[in-house]
Order: C-alpha cells, then sequence, then structure tokens
C-alpha cells in the first residue's frame, strides 16, 4: 500500500491507495501531526510513500516516512509523466504539478484547464500531448474577503455564502457580490478565453472550494478535493515503473 501526504495552505490531506492506484482511504487535517502519521501504520501496511508541502518542510514526518517506507522525493526535477515547459521550474509549487499529473493522466487525450478553488485560484494548462505550459494565481474566496477587511479601515470581515444577487443592497451585500460573484465571473472569463484558443478541452475544478462553486460553474468536471493527492500518486507510480 502506499502512502502520499499533502501540505496545503488551508488543509493538510493523506490518501492511501491500492497496487492498483485505487484511492482506499482518506483523511483532512487542519494541522497533520508526526502522531496522525504514525496512527497509519498501526492499521495499515505501508510498502511506499510520498510527500508534498507548499510551506515548510515537515522533516519529522519525512523522517519517519524514510525509516518505515521506500520514501520518494518529490521535487521540481523528478521523472513525470508531463514535461514542465515553464520558465523557471524550481519556482513551480509541487502542488501545481502533481494537480497537472492527475489532470493529464485522467483525461487523456484533451487539452486541459485545471483550476484549483483553495486558498488561491489557481488555473493551469497541459496540452493533450503532455506539455504543461503554466497558468494563473490569484487571491481564493476567503483571502479576498481578509483583504478586504485588513487594508480597510471599516470593511466587516466575512465568510462565503451562496447568494442569488448582483447588486449589493448594503455594504456587507456589496462584500459578498463583489468577492463571490467576482470569482465566478473570472474563472468563466478564463474558461471562455481557453475554449476560444484551444480545441477539444476538458475543465476540471477541485480544491476546498470547487464543492461551494459547483452551481455555478457550467460544463466542467468537479473532481474534489483529493485530485492533488491523486497526482503524487501517480507521480510514485511512475517512478517506481520508469526506474
Amino acid at each position: 500500500m502506499d502512502l502520499a501526504i499533502d501540505i496545503g495552505n488551508s488543509f493538510h490531506k493523506a490518501a492511501l491507495f491500492s497496487e492498483e492506484g485505487d484511492m482506499v482511504y482518506y483523511k483532512c487535517f487542519k494541522n497533520i501531526t508526526i502522531n496522525n502519521v504514525m496512527e497509519f501504520f498501526d492499521f495499515f501496511k505501508i510498502e511506499r510513500s510520498i510527500f508534498s508541502s507548499v510551506g515548510k518542510e515537515y522533516d519529522e514526518i519525512k523522517k519517519y516516512l524514510q525509516s518505515k517506507t521506500h520514501y520518494f522525493s518529490f521535487s521540481y526535477n523528478s521523472k513525470l509523466p508531463i514535461s514542465l515547459e515553464y520558465d523557471n521550474p524550481q519556482t513551480l509549487g509541487l502542488d501545481r504539478i502533481a494537480n497537472a499529473v492527475a489532470a493529464f493522466s485522467n483525461f487523456p487525450g484533451y487539452n486541459i484547464v485545471s483550476i484549483q478553488a483553495g486558498s488561491c485560484l489557481v488555473f493551469d494548462f497541459i496540452t493533450k500531448e503532455g506539455k504543461y505550459l503554466g497558468g494563473s494565481i490569484s487571491p481564493g474566496i476567503e483571502m479576498r474577503f481578509k483583504a478586504l477587511h485588513e487594508f480597510t479601515n471599516r470593511l466587516p470581515l466575512l465568510s462565503k455564502k451562496e447568494i442569488n444577487y448582483f447588486i449589493g443592497h448594503s455594504t456587507q451585500q456589496s462584500i459578498k457580490s463583489g468577492v463571490i460573484n467576482g470569482v465566478i465571473y473570472e474563472i468563466n472569463g478564463f474558461i471562455s478565453n481557453y475554449k476560444t484558443n484551444y480545441s477539444d478541452l476538458k475543465i476540471v475544478i477541485s480544491g476546498g472550494d470547487s464543492d461551494y462553486l459547483q452551481n455555478s460553474i457550467k460544463n466542467t468536471i468537479f473532481v474534489g478535493s483529493s485530485f492533488i493527492l491523486c497526482g503524487l500518486h501517480k507521480i510514485l507510480k511512475f517512478n517506481v515503473e520508469n526506474n
């Protein structure tokens, strides 16, 4: 059995995969600890592991995985089933690489726009030939709410909530309309631009806010919050099979 761990900005996720590549267990943490990782080994026979973090390194967890499993050290120059056509691949987040691999592996034969709707709103584009070209990054929903509160004197801190209006008739409604409708229009605008420039296109959305956006973004495939973990496992298997 294989263990994949994804340390994101807001949540930390872990999943176990069978030899065939099926996800058999998934858990989300606000802040994963070494004790959380050790518990997996109490209940499962884990042979291989892979780890990705957008922030600090979590050396204690890495060392534990190295001692207990065949640990794969994932970096931007790892062997991948895609090619990174990016000016500085060393500056590319490992989460974006794993997301791109998951998209390419799950939707072969298509140009793919893979959208992560989480702390940041991230677009990544992968051609049907497996070339990762890059994309865009902007603040996510919660970050936009916080920015309006923290960089002004009087605007309140609000939280995300589905709305059904365009014109806000109060300050709170105006903030919600600006943030939530703004994100929706941004996503739809990018999708429209990609569709203008590329054929055979698949649009996939993952991340913590993907369920929240499901009713507003049409003609897309919602792949849930574990998509990066699936990409990490694809990378692990690819390197095992190509060593």
